[in-house]
Parts: C-alpha cells; structure tokens; sequence
C-alpha cells in the first residue's frame, strides 16, 4: 500500500487539469479509491494494486478491473463501464478544445499579417505618389530657373558695355537659389515624413473620434493651392532679389463737410480697418458707418499719405456726366410732338384717330386728366413720339411741361369754337419755349365749322399760318372721318426734317419726368422720356429727391423693353419713392452716389420750403398772426392717382378764396387713401379728397370710426365745384341796407310815461315799427337805433305811408329837436358765394 500510495490512478490527471481535479482519497478495504470531479458529475474510480497499474495500458487496466478479484468491493461491472466512458468522453472533449484554439489563434495570426502587408502597401504607394510629386516640382522648378537665368543672360548680354557693371550684382541672389531651393526640399521632405508619422499614428490609435472629424480629420488642415502658390512666389522673388515694395499711388480725395468711414476708406483705395485704427489711435472710438467731420478726416487722409480736396455739399451733383456730344457722335433721332389746344376740342380723339386707338373711350367726364406719351409708326416707317396734354385750365403746369419737353407742338383747334383761353395759353407755352408750332383745326365735318375765323382769331396771338400768308403750318383735319391725318402726319415730317433733330445714344442716359404714380402692384412708376443716351435695364439712376435701380422699362404698348434710346416714351420701375413730374432723371456710376445726391436734393427742399415759409421779421411774424386770426381756412387732404392731377389739384385749391376765407391742403400725394391720412384729416377736421383713387379697407373702418368725411371724384371739375361751394359757407352772410323812407320833425311833445316824442311827417317811402332808424341833425347821424314807439293818433301802428303825420320814440335816447330828419331802414342778409 505504500508504494501505491503516491502514485496516480491509470488514466487520471492531476488536481490541474481539465476534465476533473482529484479532491480527496479515501481506502476501502485493501484498495485506496480517488476521488475525481469531472465537468459533468462526481467519479469515484478505484485505484488498482500495486504492480498492475504501471505496466498496463488503457485496455489492461480495463481488464484487470473487470476481473471479480481485482473490482472494488460494493461497484457493479456497469456502474464501472458507464464511468469508463464519462472518462473517455471528457478526454475527447479537451483535445477537440484545444484543437479550436489552436485553430482560431492561426486564423487570428494570418488576420493580422494580412492588415499589416495592406497598410505597408498602401504607405508604399503614398510614399511613390509624394517622390514623383516631389520629382515633378523639383523639374518644374529646375525649368523655372533655367527660363530666368536664361532670361537674365538675355538681358546681360544686350545691354550695353557700360551697364554691365552694374548688372554684375544682381546675379549673385541668382547663385544662390539652389541652397535656398535645396533646403526648402528638406524642410518639405521633413514635414511630409512628420505627416506621413502622424497617419500612421492616427491610423494606430484605433477609431475616428468626433473631435478628430471637426478638426480636419486624420490629416489636420492642409493649405490651398493658392496659398502654396502665393508661398513659391514669394521665395522666388527673394530669391530673384528680396521682395519688390509697391509703389505708393497718391490720390486726391474729395472731402466733403461730413463723410462716412467707410466711403473715406473707399476714396483713398485704404482697408477699412486701417482707417478704423488710425482714428482709433487719434482718440476716436469710430466705427465704418459713423460720420466724421472734414477736419478730421483731412488729417487722416495726411497721414495716409493722400491729397485733400475739400468740396461743397453741392459737388456732390458733379458726378453727373456732364457731356458734350460731338458731331460725330450725334445720329438722328425721332421727334417728339406735344399736343395741346382747350378742354374739348378734340386733341385725344385726334391722337387716337392717328394711333388707331380708343383711350379717349376710357376718360372720365370725356376729358384727359393725365399726360400720354405714345409712339406711333407712320406708314414710311418713321417713328413719332406723341404727348398728349390735359386742356383744363387747373392742368397749366402740366401743358408748360410738355411743351418744355417738345420738339414740336400741334395747336389743336375746333373749327367751331375758335381760339379759347386754353388755347391762348398754350400759344404763350409754345412761345415761351421756343418751338415751332403746327394748327390743327379738327371737327371740320361739323356743318358750322367755320376754319377761316380760326385763321383770323389766330392772328390776334401773333400765330400766322400759311394760308394768310405766314409761316407757321395749318392742316384742316377730322377726328371722326380721318379726312387731313396724312396731311398733318406729312406737316409734322417736314417740319422734323427741317430741325435736323439728333442725339448720342451712346452715353449715360438723360430724361426727364412726365408723369408719376404710385401703383398698388409695381410700387412707384414714371413716366420718362429720353432726351439722350439710352436707358437699360439695371442702370442705377437719380431723378429729383428719389433714386433707383431699373427693375423693368414698359413702353407705351405694355411691353417689356430691355433698353429705351433718345426720344423713347417708357415707364421706369424701381425707384424708392415717387418722383415729381418735370424732375430729370440721370444716370450714375454707384448706388452710393445716386442716394448721396438724393439726400442732398431732399435736405435743399427742406430747407428751402422751411426759409419760406418762415417770417424774416418780427414785424412780418406779428402781420402774419394778424391776418391768419381775420382769414378762415378750410384744411383738405388731397389723393389723386398720378403726380401731375395731384399737383393740378394743389394749384387749383390755391387759387380758390380770397381775404376771409382760403383752401389750405394739409396734405397731397398720389396712391390709395390710407390710415395715415384719415388720422391726419381727423387731427385737423378736414375732409379728404380721393381723384381717380379709393380708400382701402383698415381706412374705410377708421375714417367710419372717427367720422371723417371722404369724397371720390373723377373729374376735375366736380372737385373744384363742390371745394368753392363748401368755401363759400366759411363766408359770413352780407348784410345790406335798403332805405323804406324818411320823416321830418314838426314838432316835440313830453309825454309822461313814455318821455320826448317826435310829432313826424312821413316825407318819402314808408315808416315801420320793425325798422332801424337814424336820426340826421344837419345830414350829420347823431343817433342809430330802433324805434320805441310808432304812433298815430293815440293806436300804435306797426307802419306809417307817405304823407301822414305819425309819432316816433326812440329807445334810449331823448334829444330830440324839431327839424331834425328820421332815416328809416331795413337790413337783409346775402348769402355769399366765391367765384
């Protein structure tokens, strides 16, 4: 039993191994039994006698345990045999065991030889593509300096002796580029291997993590090709020589009283940084949108090394281009023909008759009330430019405009009404501005026309047409039958012909404003005609206190244009306020500028309407409060659709009052009656005035609320009748007097209880009670008052006739003396009216 005791049972394994730890022995009779725990149960296996274990193998032990003798006691042969196999099959289990790990350690091992033969591939490929990169910019550069070598030698070689000294100095920068180019390679080739280090490193350091994405990546930020290129620049200029310094370019800089930052920076071609610090270093705390004054924008501008032009406020206009066309330049031109002549003679219907159209069918009232301006294209091809003029009397302004504008003016006259004021007026327009005129004497179907008194009222006016002799163009023409168009249309070629009419196209364009309005859907629009240059879509423009950029050009047909050249009648959109009419429009370089000069022209206006309306004394401001204490005003607002009817409207109500009683227009625009206005009329207690507009909604609902009156009207004439008739009851009643009769004093009598009473006779007219009277001593009123009593006989009377005796008491008053004459009379109130 000793020998056995430390020995191991035949095919059990130590306390380390796998499948089962021995853990404890224990003897039964004369064989020691072992205890083993395998992976699935407890085993107990008998350990055999001494001598029989070690020589056997696995089968002679199974043998010589199966034997009866050698079996422990108390197991049975299959308890013995199913703990055999449990053995057998934990042993199979360890050897497949290892035999997967072993397996997947190798699969793990090629796994990473193959990553690892990847990535040196791939470094390999990255180091060839940077040797030949560097390769191919070291030829480049070889090139580059082989082509300015070769260039300077060009250089060195034709000049002449003398020079050759002195150029002997600068090829010595020359030698010295290729260490230069040589260390800018190591300094390349190190900063690649460090790159190439530092991806290798990211490539080794596992995932691509969020700050590493943000930051640029794996790689960091690289530097353009710009950049690389400004860099090889800058070292072959100092290797060429040292770097070139620009030479300073001195300007002269305008300076106006104020000036912002950043125009003051844009003037003198400085970053605007540098002048925001060069002011900060004097003191100023500024920044690029502020003003600053002129003297202390001249010292910045010193110190930068500029020249100072000090300028007005008015210079500002000099940016205008102010051209005088050559001959050269000047090609012809259509002409432009106004038509003017009194209210309802025909001058819309002659103009439609021309144009084959029918706006006169769209007036109101039958009269025009704005400015036309349309193109017509004759049957030779040539093309006219027509203005068509209102010829009510409150539209004079409108009518000087045209004919301001024109080359030529048609005098539209009826053959049945002969010379009017209107048409007078437009004579005195013609002659004032100097262009020839053209008679039109129209409706000669009518059976009364009667042209010859046509001719002869004209002569009156210093207008002599041809057929009496002069030199002035008469055409009898019919609106209706068409008869005498082709004559007029033929008078007014040959009078174009005659003034050899040209323009330059070829320049900035000039126009000036015939009519402007406020449209709901395009914003403010203007009518324009082009007196130079040509006009294009996208021109940045000034005209009067506005500016703009062409948004759109619509001609007189609803198209759209992309330009307009001289003569050319087209509506502009894209101004930011609505212009006035006779404003020039002109085009300029900059936004800056066209909003520079309207803000120039807009603080003038001010300041001048300001000086105007202001008293110069103090004489002059205490008559002024005087007379507006006697004068009643009645205040109106005042929206019409166009800029011309609203300022025809505004010079109407002007005209209309006298010393008592006057017009005042609050306010007058053009567009849709807003809000603005109703709280305006209601402040002021004024009604307002819609011509050719409405009110929209929200100011419907306020003028309801706040009862302020609006009126519509579409005709002039309606306006200014019910603006008189609404004057005129501001006019206080006159009071006249009418003389009924007068008596002479016979006699006074004291009468007690009632005092001195006059004995009368009634010489002339009637005496009654109701009366004032008048008491005359030597034709000299002594007295004025009423009557007390009126008596005859003892009955009170209320009226005496001529002839009788009577007696008169007066109210108040006693002194009474025979011979003295009563005047007796009656006063009665006039309603007045304004003419």
């Amino acid at each position: 039993m000793s020998d056995n005791d430390g020995k191991k049972p035949l095919g059990v394994r130590g306390a380390g191994s796998r499948p089962g730890n021995v853990k404890q022995s224990f003897s039964h009779g004369r064989t020691k039994n072992v205890v083993v725990e395998t992976k699935r149960k407890r085993v107990v296996v008998p350990k055999p006698a001494a001598g029989a274990g070690g020589a056997a193998g696995a089968g002679g032990a199974s043998s010589g345990i199966t034997s009866a003798s050698k079996r422990p006691a108390g197991i049975s042969d299959a308890e013995l045999e199913r703990r055999m196999k449990a053995l057998a099959a934990a042993r199979a289990r360890e050897a497949d065991d290892a035999a997967q790990r072993e397996a997947d350690e190798k699969a793990r091992e090629e796994e990473r030889m193959r990553r690892r033969e990847e990535a040196e591939a791939k470094e390999r490929e990255a180091r060839e593509a940077e040797e030949k990169a560097r390769a191919k910019a070291e030829e480049e550069e070889r090139e580059k300096r082989a082509v300015e070598q070769a260039a300077l030698k060009a250089a060195a070689s034709a000049a002449e002796p003398d020079a050759v000294p002195a150029a002997a100095p600068s090829r010595a920068p020359v030698a010295k580029a290729v260490p230069v180019a040589r260390k800018r390679e190591e300094d390349d080739q190190q900063s690649r291997r460090g790159k190439a280090r530092g991806s290798d490193d990211a490539r080794r350091s596992g995932k691509l993590t969020l700050n590493q994405a943000l930051s640029g990546g794996e790689g960091g930020r690289q530097k353009s090709m710009a950049a690389m290129k400004r860099k090889q620049e800058r070292a072959r200029q100092k290797a060429m020589g040292g770097m070139q310094e620009r030479e300073k370019i001195v300007r002269d800089v305008q300076l106006p009283e104020t000036i912002v930052v950043s125009e003051l920076a844009n003037r003198m071609a400085e970053r605007v940084g540098d002048v925001v610090k060069a002011l900060m270093q004097s003191g100023m705390m500024v920044t690029q949108n502020q003003s600053i004054d002129a003297d202390t924008a001249e010292l910045i501008i010193e110190e930068f090394g500029h020249r100072v032009v000090r300028v007005s406020d008015s210079d500002v206009e000099d940016v205008i281009d102010q051209i005088d066309d050559t001959p050269e330049n000047l090609i012809p031109r259509s002409p432009v023909i106004t038509i003017m002549g009194h209210v309802d003679h025909g001058k819309t219907s002659l103009l439609d008759a021309i144009r084959h159209a029918k706006v006169v069918a769209g007036e109101a009232g039958g009269i025009t009330q704005h400015i036309g301006a349309y193109q017509v294209k004759t049957d030779s091809g040539a093309l006219l430019t027509f203005l068509d003029t209102p010829g009510h009397a409150a539209f004079t302004s409108m009518r000087a405009r045209g004919a301001q504008v024109t080359d030529i003016v048609v005098l539209v006259v009826a053959a049945d009404d002969a010379v009017m004021p209107q048409t007078i007026e437009a004579i005195n327009h013609a002659k004032a501005a100097k262009v020839p005129m053209i008679v039109a004497i129209n409706k000669i179907d009518k059976y009364e026309a009667n042209p010859d008194k046509v001719r002869t009222d004209l002569l009156q006016h210093e207008v002599i047409v041809e057929k009496m002799s002069g030199d002035v163009q008469d055409v009898e023409v019919s609106a209706v039958t068409g008869q005498g168009l082709d004559e007029l249309l033929e008078a007014i070629a040959l009078q174009a012909e005659i003034l050899e009419l040209k323009a330059n196209p070829n320049r900035a364009a000039e126009g000036a404003v015939i009519e402007a309005q406020l449209d709901v859907g395009r914003g403010p629009v203007a009518t324009v005609l082009i007196k130079k240059g040509t006009l294009r879509q996208g021109d940045i423009f000034v005209v009067g206190e506005q500016y703009g950029k062409v948004r759109a050009l619509i001609n007189d047909r609803g198209e759209r244009i992309k330009e307009a050249g001289p003569s050319v009648p087209v509506e502009v959109l894209g101004l930011n306020g609505t212009p006035e009419a006779g404003d020039v429009l002109n085009v300029v370089e900059t936004e800056a500028q066209a909003r520079e000069i309207a803000e120039y022209r807009a603080n003038a206006s001010k300041e001048k309407r300001a000086a105007v309306g202001a008293g110069t004394t103090l004489e002059q401001l205490l008559a002024k409060a005087k007379e507006d204490e006697n004068v009643k005003e009645m205040p109106i607002v005042v929206k019409a659709d166009v800029q011309g009817s609203a300022e025809a409207i505004v010079q109407a109500m002007e005209k209309i009052g006298n010393d008592e009683v006057r017009v005042r227009v609050l306010h007058s625009g053009v567009g849709a009656i807003t809000e603005s206005d109703i709280g305006l009329a209601e402040a002021s207690g004024a009604p307002v005035f819609g011509f050719n507009v409405r009110a929209n909604a929200p100011a419907r609902n306020s003028a309801n609320q706040k009862g302020v009156e609006i009126r519509y009207y579409s005709v002039i004439y309606d306006l200014v009748d019910d603006v008189k008739a609404a004057a005129s009851g501001l006019l206080g009643n006159e009071i006249r007097e009418k003389f009924i009769g007068y008596a002479k004093i016979k006699e006074v009598f004291k009468v007690t209880g009632v005092g001195r009473v006059a004995g009368c006779l009634v010489t002339e007219g009637v005496a009654r009670r109701s009366a004032g009277v008048r008491l005359l001593r030597d034709d000299v009123v002594v007295h004025e008052g009423t009557l007390k009593t009126l008596k005859r006989f003892k009955d009170e009377v209320n009226e005496v006739q001529s002839g009788q005796e009577c007696g008169m008491a007066f109210e108040n008053y006693d002194d009474i003396r025979p011979n003295d004459v009563i005047e007796i009379f009656e006063r009665e109130e006039v309603v007045r009216t304004l003419a």
